[in-house]
Parts: C-alpha cells; sequence; structure tokens
C-alpha cells in the first residue's frame, strides 16, 4: 500500500482521473433520466465542464476551478426543473457532477490560498442562493438542501485548510533541508579549506626549517671541505638526514593534501614537545648553540597543543638560524604553569633592518600568530632591549582539544 501511495503521489494526474471518472460515469448514467426541458446535447455538455476539469486540478488548480464554477453557473441557467401539482419535481435539481463543486473549493483553498479560496467559497454560496430560490422554490426543501450543501462546502473546505497546511509545512521543511545541505556543504568546503591552510603552515614550517639547516651545513661544508674533511663530511652527514626527514614529512603531509586512504600506522607521528631536545640537538648541529629549558609536567598535553609548541620553537629557531649572525646563541624557555604553556625563544644575535621587516612580514611569523590564536593563545615577537630577538607565545591548556592545527 505504501509504494502505491508513493507511486500515486509522484502520478497525480491519475488519482484526478480515478476521481473525474467516479463523478463522470454516474453522471452520464443520469442523463438517460427524465431532464424535463433541459436538452440532453446541453447536459452532457454542461457535465462534461463539470468533472472533466478535476482531470488537471492539481497541475492547473485556479484555472480548473473557475471553468468548474462557470459550469455550474451555466446549469443554473440551462437546467430546468418542473414542480408538478402536488409539489413533485421533475428534471435534475440536483446531479452528480455537482460534487465537482466542492472538489473545485478545496482544491482552491489547499492549492491556491485561503484568500482565493474565500472568494471562491462566495461565489458558491451565491449560486446556492440563487439556484435555492429560483429552482427548489418549495421554503422546507430551500432549508433543508441547503444546510445539506453547506455542511458539504464546509467539509470541503476544513479539508482544505488541512492539506494546504500541510503541503506548507512540508515546503517549509524541503525548505530546510535545501538549507542544512547548503549549510552541510559550506562546512565541508570550510573543513577542507581550514584543512589546506593547515597543510600549508606544516608544509611551510618543516620546508623551512630544512632548507634552512641544510644551506648552513652546505656553506660550512664548502669552507671545510679543504681545511678539515672530517667536519665538512659531517655536515654532509647532517644535511643527508634533515633532507630523508624533511622528505618523509613532506610526503605525509601531501599525502593528506591528496586525500589519500592511510592507515593509523602508516601515517607518521606529529611531533610534541617531547621532540623539542632533538629539534634543539639538530639546530646545534647546523651551528646555533641552543640553551633548552623545559618547566613543569608536559607529558600530558593535548595533541594540538604539543604540536603547537615544538613548531613555534621550531620557527624561531629557524628564524635565528637565518638572521641572528655566525657568532648568535639561543635560549629556549617552554614552561608550563596550571592551564597554559609559555614558550620563550632569546637569541643575542644581530640582524639588519632589511632582514628585519622581512621575517616581521614573513609566512613564518604569521603562521606562529595563527597557531596561538587558533588554540586562544597569544604570541608576541620583536627586538629585544639588549639586542637580538625574542619570540613569546602564551598558549591555553584547556581550550585546545580540537583538530591539529
Amino acid at each position: 500500500m505504501r509504494r502505491l501511495s508513493l507511486w500515486m503521489r509522484a502520478h497525480p494526474v491519475v488519482g484526478d482521473t480515478l476521481i473525474a471518472g467516479l463523478l463522470g460515469l454516474p453522471d452520464l448514467a443520469a442523463a438517460g433520466a427524465n431532464l424535463a426541458d433541459t436538452p440532453r446535447g446541453v447536459y452532457l455538455i454542461v457535465g462534461l465542464f463539470l468533472w472533466g476539469p478535476l482531470i488537471f486540478r492539481r497541475a492547473r488548480p485556479k484555472l480548473t476551478s473557475n471553468i468548474i464554477l462557470v459550469a455550474g453557473f451555466v446549469q443554473l441557467v440551462t437546467h430546468n426543473v418542473v414542480h408538478g401539482p402536488y409539489g413533485e419535481i421533475e428534471g435534475v435539481p440536483v446531479r452528480p457532477a455537482d460534487f465537482a463543486l466542492g472538489i473545485a473549493l478545496y482544491t482552491m483553498v489547499a492549492y491556491v490560498g485561503r484568500r482565493q479560496g474565500a472568494i471562491y467559497a462566495a461565489w458558491l454560496l451565491l449560486g446556492t442562493v440563487l439556484w435555492e430560490v429560483w429552482r427548489i422554490q418549495d421554503p422546507p426543501e430551500v432549508v433543508l438542501t441547503f444546510f445539506m450543501i453547506i455542511c458539504i462546502f464546509g467539509f470541503c473546505w476544513a479539508v482544505g485548510e488541512f492539506v494546504g497546511a500541510r503541503r506548507q509545512l512540508n515546503a517549509e521543511l524541503l525548505e530546510r533541508l535545501k538549507l542544512l545541505e547548503v549549510e552541510r556543504d559550506q562546512q565541508a568546503r570550510i573543513a577542507v579549506a581550514e584543512e589546506r591552510s593547515r597543510i600549508a603552515r606544516e608544509l611551510h614550517d618543516v620546508v623551512a626549517h630544512a632548507v634552512s639547516v641544510m644551506v648552513v651545513q652546505a656553506d660550512g661544508a664548502s669552507y671545510a671541505l679543504q681545511s678539515d674533511p672530517q667536519m665538512a663530511q659531517m655536515a654532509l652527514t647532517t644535511i643527508s638526514d634533515t633532507g630523508r626527514q624533511a622528505l618523509g614529512e613532506l610526503r605525509r603531509l601531501l599525502g593528506l593534501m591528496r586525500n589519500e586512504t592511510q592507515s593509523e600506522t602508516e601515517r607518521l607521528p606529529q611531533p610534541d614537545t617531547n621532540a623539542l631536545p632533538q629539534l634543539a640537538e639538530q639546530v646545534r648541529t647546523a651551528g646555533l648553540p641552543v640553551t633548552l629549558t623545559l618547566r613543569g609536567d608536559l607529558n600530558d598535553l593535548p595533541a594540538g597543543v604539543g604540536l603547537s609548541v615544538y613548531r613555534i620553537v621550531q620557527e624561531a629557531l629557524t628564524n635565528s638560524l637565518k638572521h641572528a649572525g655566525g657568532s648568535a646563541s639561543a635560549d629556549v624557555f617552554v614552561t608550563r604553569a596550571d592551564d597554559k604553556i609559555e614558550v620563550v625563544v632569546d637569541d643575542d644575535g644581530f640582524g639588519t633592518p632589511r632582514e628585519l621587516s622581512g621575517m616581521s612580514g614573513g609566512n613564518g611569523l604569521i603562521g606562529m600568530r595563527e597557531r596561538a590564536g587558533v588554540l586562544g593563545g597569544s604570541l608576541e615577537a620583536g627586538p629585544r632591549p639588549g639586542g637580538g630577538w625574542r619570540v613569546h607565545a602564551v598558549l591555553p591548556v584547556g581550550a585546545a582539544q580540537g583538530p591539529l592545527v
């Protein structure tokens, strides 16, 4: 039954044709009855215009309802009713096709609107009064038939109100579903954009750090190639290890960019505060003396906070390695106090105004600030009063349970 109901809803003309047939067949059968002075051809034509338009009532509700109304008034004028000497009525005062007027009223209320339905009901009421006074005439019969017709039209109006409200509700629900689909698509696009932004920051951090270390080591190897071959060999080994590590991270990030399906065991773990000693040693090998100081419990940090601390320290040391000068050193302090982590990276180097302005306006500092801002923290960077450069970040711990950024 449910499948039949869905099919009928998808093909409304079929159901409306059945309704028209249920009214048309008895109406045609009544054509053989006593029609008084009503021409049989007029009777058939008027009947056709009463029940025939019902086939298209949902496709063109206003037009078909008005055709049925006009046919009703034509019936009022053309269908003769004769009253006998004993009160009997000859002719067809009411025909089966007249129920199409009630269906038309229902159609106007449900498919066009309450205002148009009220106007249509007023015309029906006018035609009913004229029919009662002109054709029925007998007062008791007038009262009885008028009450029955008003009940029928009232029932049709009530059903039309109910169905119209359901259709309006369904239309609103459908519109909301469309809006939800649009919002879902927008959220998906926003999520993709955020993920691509995250991957871009990761790529920047990885490439900038690795290339800076490799450039410094390559320069050192070129100077030591003749005088100290062993030192040159160590520098080349550092370049090779740094390049392999960078290639591994780039492969992982580019795989995410291509949406490759990887199992968790195939993905390299994200660095966190536990990797800071290794990072400091790598920067020391590259030629920048680094002192690392860790305070507080840094083992149970949320993944997003641990990654952000690592990337901020990495970017700050990379900038010191590039801009601080050959005789500079750096101090890194990572301190956890209650529900926040404070990261301070100081160097005592020097940089030309062009270098400093380039760093302050570069993507590295922007990326560090974005990382801190996403977690609800803050980051300040600028020259130190006594010389050198300072990066100072404060990150909340409790607010960072979201994705790695």
